[in-house]
């Protein structure tokens, strides 16, 4: 049994609990089958508790078959292990807090419900018209691929266009070192495919997006965060990190990052390729924002040239979830192993998605509509933060573009209490521990400003946030 095991304290007996480490460590692939437990001293010392507790707890679990008792020898993995369970792969979280859960919260949503803490903009925000419109032309043509599978690279003119806009942002990218995906999600599944074995570490922001935590659990990754600061990556804990951990790769955003909506510095950036040489290290540079910004930021790939900088982006978050397409652009060497993969584990991309893709950015559609996105999400960021503050939200930092606020609530308010009393309310919030792999930010909460339009919304929080306070205040008492 390998990495760091501990009780969870809970109502659970002494035995139940052991039951449960071991369990929690078959159910992750933490061990493999034919593994030998730890002595029953052993593992006894480890969790600071009686040897009949773990004899107990040993027993129950041969008896369940989990585990196989060899006189003489120990107690051994049985040789057949349960299906994979993220949920069991990482620390126990409170389901108002746990990353997937949020995720499925938000999509089972009812159409009633407010969503402030969902990451996407609302179905009105987007051009459904235009869409709707380049479907129609997209069906009349003959050209248009409705039936076959997508090349391997993906739709060679939508790479093409492509290359030229990462060229706008200084990113030299020549068209077949781009690999068309599904969406950002899948191309850092692939990209975790490609790179990592299980139990390779992985560096990320604290905070940072929250479904990088079950996707790299979900690859059996060790997950090591840095803190964030207002201009990147705090640097001085970003190279200890590389030195004491090794880290494979280091998966973050540049600009627009989520959740705190802050951008890396051109000073940081160079420090932190600087480190990546230094160390070994290859970047996923995350950009699916990127289309939020007025003025484009420093991008880590057009410093670096793509040399150990990878970069992703998608069409998801600023035109369509239901169209899915996305891109990887990297290393000639890599892309070719990538499309490999992206061929082994989906066969196919999405050619029609391409198709309606290119559709939009090249008669201008996609233009004007980002031009207006950009417009109101400033205005809702400003009107939406004033009202935050004024029931005593303070934002983080007051970010230049993007959708996201990430706040700092009144002192002695539990961003995790506070999400259970607001969605009795018909509110789905984000707490701030869900974006924390070291679950040190119970005092945040990242807001939608797309998605806070509901004048009806702020009374709720306002309400949640007392609510929160006296609870908090009698349990301290």
């Amino acid at each position: 049994m390998t990495g760091p095991i501990s009780l969870e304290k809970n109502s659970a007996t002494l035995v139940e609990q052991v039951m449960a480490v071991v369990r929690k460590q078959i159910a992750s692939r933490a061990t493999a089958p034919g593994v030998k437990l730890p002595s029953i001293r052993g593992l006894a010392r480890k969790l600071n508790v009686s040897k009949s507790t773990v004899v107990d707890a040993y027993d129950r679990l041969v008896a369940e078959g989990a585990i196989q008792s060899r006189p003489g020898s120990g107690f051994y993995i049985a040789g057949h292990l349960p299906p994979f369970s993220l949920s069991e792969s990482g620390p126990r979280l409170d389901r108002d807090v746990d990353p997937v859960w949020m995720t499925r919260r938000s999509l089972d949503a009812a159409e009633n419900l407010l969503k402030p803490g969902c990451g996407w903009l609302p179905a009105s925000w987007m051009p459904e018209a235009d869409i709707r419109r380049a479907l129609r032309l997209l069906a009349r043509d003959d050209s248009t691929n409705l039936t076959d599978y997508g090349t391997p690279h993906g739709l060679p003119a939508l790479r093409q266009l492509l290359s030229r806009r990462l060229a706008d942002r200084e990113i030299e990218a020549p068209p077949h070192q781009i690999m068309l995906t599904e969406s950002g999600t899948q191309a850092i599944d692939l990209l975790c495919r490609f790179f990592l074995e299980p139990g390779n570490t992985v560096l990320v922001d604290d905070p940072c997006y929250f479904n990088f935590h079950a996707l790299l659990r979900a690859h059996r990754a060790n997950v090591v965060s840095v803190a964030y600061t207002r201009s990147g990556p705090d640097l001085a804990l970003f190279e200890q990190a590389l030195a004491d951990h090794s880290p494979r790769l280091y998966i973050t955003n540049s600009a627009l990052h989520n959740p705190t909506g802050a951008t890396l510095s051109p000073a940081i950036a160079h420090r932190v390729l600087k480190l990546a040489e230094h160390y070994d290290l290859i970047i996923v540079e995350d950009d699916i924002f990127a289309d939020f910004e007025r003025q484009p930021a420093p991008r880590l790939a057009a410093f670096d040239g793509l040399d150990r900088v990878i970069h992703i982006g998608s069409f998801s978050k600023t035109l369509s979830a239901a169209v899915r397409c996305g891109f990887i652009a990297t290393r000639a060497d890599w892309i070719e192993e990538i499309v490999d993969l992206k061929l082994a584990t989906a066969f196919g991309g999405g050619a029609f998605s391409a198709d309606l893709v290119l559709a939009l950015l090249k008669d201008g559609t996609y233009r004007k509509h980002v031009g207006g996105l950009r417009s109101r999400l400033a205005e809702s960021m400003g009107r939406v933060g004033e009202r935050l503050k004024r029931i005593g939200l303070d934002p983080w930092i007051e970010p230049d573009a993007g959708m996201f606020l990430w706040c700092r609530l009144p002192a002695g308010v539990d961003a995790a209490d506070m999400a259970r009393s607001a969605i009795a309310e018909g509110i789905v919030l984000a707490p701030g521990n869900a974006f924390s792999p070291t679950r040190g930010f119970g005092g945040y909460m990242r807001f939608n400003v797309a998605q806070c339009s509901d004048p009806g919304l702020f009374p709720v929080l306002e309400r949640a946030m007392h609510t929160t306070a006296k609870t908090s205040q009698r349990t301290r008492a």
